[in-house]
């Protein structure tokens, strides 16, 4: 997924000079196989944590729970690794990965790429995506047999995320038809929301509301990317929100994507979900925000403004478990 996807700074070396080897030589296919699954960003991975917080004290270490928690994140990463795999193999075939990645792109890495860098085939790719996306599946199939509770909603909406997730740019092809930003926020959304559901048997306010923040989290820094990349997705027909607006409408767009974020903290103590204390916790999450706009849409540095948005991320979800941690604590 392109939120997952770029990771290169202008920093980083070119494939020569850090070393990267061809497919023929059998001791570069296994670090090979491993950059299609992405497994350096922990991002999506992370909704384990806030699932875990929201949970009563007495449950977070049960039998039941832990043994869920831990056949889901496997599931997760499996299926995330299918979903960028199929992605490297579409961005290799349609040229788009040549284009953001290539010699003419120097911020980013072509070594993380190793479809464009010559060492991973094609068929190889297709086949780890396939054998990941199966893996993912029985994972999730074991966390519902082992989940304490299987309310119906929650059931669909995991198996509509295991449907769903691998088909970003493979299949329907969902990337391509103008849904990336909803379907990065709606997978993000799908990691907390029916995984608490399977552990609880319900779906609070406030886990709704976690979990539409931490869906939040991959789009705003997925939407740099998309800047950056917004000649490479236009020649392949890749309609991301940057491709038909203005760079000051995109400018808009994001920043109404933050005011979105903020709009929901600050609400859902006003609908009695959260503590009136949560728009407090997350001051250092909005200065974040700030710095991250005005570094990577005023002063035009795109690529560091989504290091930023990645960094704000991670304080989302530090965040979210403290504030889930303190109102077990209080209750």
């Amino acid at each position: 997924m392109t939120s997952e996807l770029s990771t290169g700074t202008a920093t980083e070396p070119p494939p020569q000079e850090a070393g990267v080897r061809t497919g023929r030589h059998p001791g570069a296919r296994l670090p090979a196989y491993l950059r299609p699954a992405k497994l350096g960003l922990v991002d999506y991975y992370l909704s384990l944590a806030v699932v875990w917080s929201l949970l009563p004290s007495s449950q977070r270490l049960d039998g039941g729970s832990l043994p869920t928690l831990l056949a889901f994140l496997l599931g997760e990463v499996c299926l995330v690794a299918a979903a960028v795999a199929f992605d490297d193999v579409t961005g290799y075939r349609n040229g788009s990965d040549a284009a953001n990645y290539g010699p003419d792109a120097q911020a980013r890495a072509l070594a993380r790429k190793p479809l464009p860098a010559g060492t991973l085939p094609e068929a190889a790719a297709v086949r780890f995506a396939w054998c990941a996306l199966v893996a993912g599946c029985l994972c999730w199939t074991v966390a519902l047999v082992w989940a304490p509770h299987r309310p119906l909603w929650a059931v669909l909406a995991l198996v509509a995320a295991a449907v769903v997730v691998p088909q970003y740019s493979w299949g329907l092809r969902l990337s391509y038809r103008g849904f990336q930003e909803v379907f990065l926020a709606v997978v993000g959304c799908a990691f907390v929301l029916p995984l608490f559901g399977l552990l609880t048997g319900e779906a609070t306010g406030l886990a709704a509301v976690e979990a539409f923040l931490f869906g939040l989290g991959p789009v705003l820094f997925g939407v740099y990317s998309d800047t950056h990349d917004v000649a490479g997705d236009r020649a392949v027909g890749r309609p991301t929100a940057a491709c038909p607006l203005s760079l000051r409408g995109n400018r808009l767009f994001i920043g109404a994507l933050s005011l979105l974020e903020t709009m929901a903290i600050v609400t859902a103590p006003l609908l009695g979900f959260a503590p009136w204390w949560l728009p407090l916790a997350f001051v250092p999450l909005k200065a974040t925000r700030v710095r991250q706009f005005t570094v990577g849409m005023v002063r035009g540095d795109v690529l560091r403004g989504r290091l930023i948005g990645i960094r704000a991320h991670r304080i989302l979800v530090v965040t979210l478990v403290a504030v889930n941690l303190t109102i077990t604590g209080l209750a």
